[in-house]
């Protein structure tokens, strides 16, 4: 294969992939870098990555990591302008993209120099880790929604999603965006994608169209289609990390949450296991050598939160009734409670403790992380365990109230906490 450079979409390569099949999907070549002659360095969408020597290697070692992070970075500044000044009409969409592109490569390229063996586009290009995927989909629609909840000690608008009719993939959500990442990255890409659940979480069966669906088990069958499509041809694309974020088990763990629940008609004990029946609905037919994971937290918004409470009313169904391989759980604060509800995690499910705060700019104290993790042992094996931050570090273009420094010191302490406690395992 030669030299191990790094070749990668242009923004005229990239911008078309969206509308496209992923067989249709071709790599880019030196030839569209201007050298021509060979395939760009990693591009066997299944079972190839590149090592950070460059050679071709195998992706061999299963997801999660004993580092590990959920994935949004706080957006740099020269993407908050690039959207600016495309809003005020200076910029074209393919000039954001470009920019977009270059910040992304950074991104990627200072996730691996700390170590990480997952990296992430950092959701760089959506404005909200949910809105932005569930909004491509036909039939859901983004409202404004002044009665929702509240994040803690803000009044800020929030946004629910609304099924005004029937549901459908008519084009892949974020295909384009996963590509990208995939040709830029030498360790394992991980990408995310908000939970189904979130279609019915935020606004309950007042969200749902009961012209379009009178029946909601039509619902869950049509949204699980429109999952189930959208992870084939990300598989196909050569995603084998996938990440399902949801915030709605762990708002259940809220007493004042579950008492919203009842007040607009539903059952907090019932609703867990129309989620997890949701997300298995979802990843059904992912295919073998996939690994899928499920985030939860309890809100993350200019570092304030929505819900509190320990995992205790819904572990039972989390933990055994959702088909995933493991669990990314929140526990950098008292809000989240104690380890034991993770008595029922299964053998064979790992968990990646939250330990570490994206809503803080102090540093975690590594002994302190340490001992953490071995209270948590007691309920799951330590080889079942790793370790990230609660969250991630922008679940909106806004992002958390810390530095971007702030930020890259807190994953490297991710990193180190890793090494000292499970070495190279």
């Amino acid at each position: 294969m030669g030299s191990a450079q790094v070749f990668v979409y242009s923004p005229q390569q990239s911008q078309g992939l969206e509308g496209r099949k992923p067989s249709e999907i071709s790599p880019p070549s030196r030839a569209d870098s201007g050298q021509a002659g060979e395939i760009a360095v990693g591009w066997n969408p299944l079972v190839v990555g590149r090592s950070r020597k460059g050679s071709m290697t195998a992706w061999t070692k299963p997801p999660p990591f004993r580092a590990d992070h959920v994935g949004s970075l706080l957006r740099p500044a020269e993407i908050r302008e690039a959207r600016s000044r495309l809003e005020r009409g200076e910029l074209s969409a393919e000039g954001l993209r470009r920019v977009e592109d270059r910040c992304i490569r950074e991104a990627v390229a200072r996730q691996e120099a700390l170590g990480l063996e997952s990296v992430t586009d950092g959701e760089y290009r959506r404005g909200w880790w949910n809105h932005d995927f569930l909004g491509r989909i036909d039939g859901v629609e983004i409202e404004l929604d002044a009665a929702s909840y509240k994040f803690a000690g803000t009044d800020d608008p929030r946004y629910t999603p609304r099924v005004r009719r029937r549901v459908a993939r008519t084009r892949p959500m974020m295909l384009d965006h996963f590509a990208y990442l995939r040709s830029v990255a030498h360790e394992t890409p991980k990408f995310t994608m908000p939970s189904p659940s979130i279609l019915y979480h935020r606004g309950g069966r007042a969200a749902i169209s009961r012209e379009a669906y009178p029946d909601l088990d039509e619902l869950w069958s049509d949204v699980g289609r429109v999952y189930r499509e959208e992870i084939r041809d990300l598989a196909a694309a050569g995603c084998t990390y996938l990440q399902i974020d949801d915030t709605s088990f762990s708002f259940l763990c809220d007493e004042r949450f579950r008492a919203s629940c009842r007040a607009r008609g539903d059952d907090p004990e019932a609703l867990p296991h129309m989620y997890a029946a949701a997300i298995n609905a979802a990843v059904a037919d992912r295919p073998a050598g996939m690994t899928i994971v499920m985030h939860t937290c309890r809100g993350n918004w200019k570092s304030t939160w929505l819900a509190a409470g320990g995992y205790d009313p819904v572990a039972q169904t989390v933990f055994n009734d959702t088909n995933v391989d493991a669990y990314f759980l929140e526990y950098d604060s008292e809000r989240a409670g104690g380890f034991e509800p993770l008595r029922l995690v299964p053998g064979g499910k790992k968990v990646v403790l939250g330990l570490v705060s994206t809503k803080s700019p102090v540093l975690e104290n590594k002994d302190n992380l340490k001992r953490r993790i071995e209270q948590a042992s007691r309920y799951v094996p330590l080889e079942n365990l790793c370790i990230s931050p609660q969250c991630g570090f922008a679940s909106s273009h806004h992002g958390n109230l810390l530095t971007e420094d702030d930020q890259w010191r807190k994953l490297a302490l991710v990193v180190e906490v890793a090494r000292e406690v499970w070495g190279d395992s």
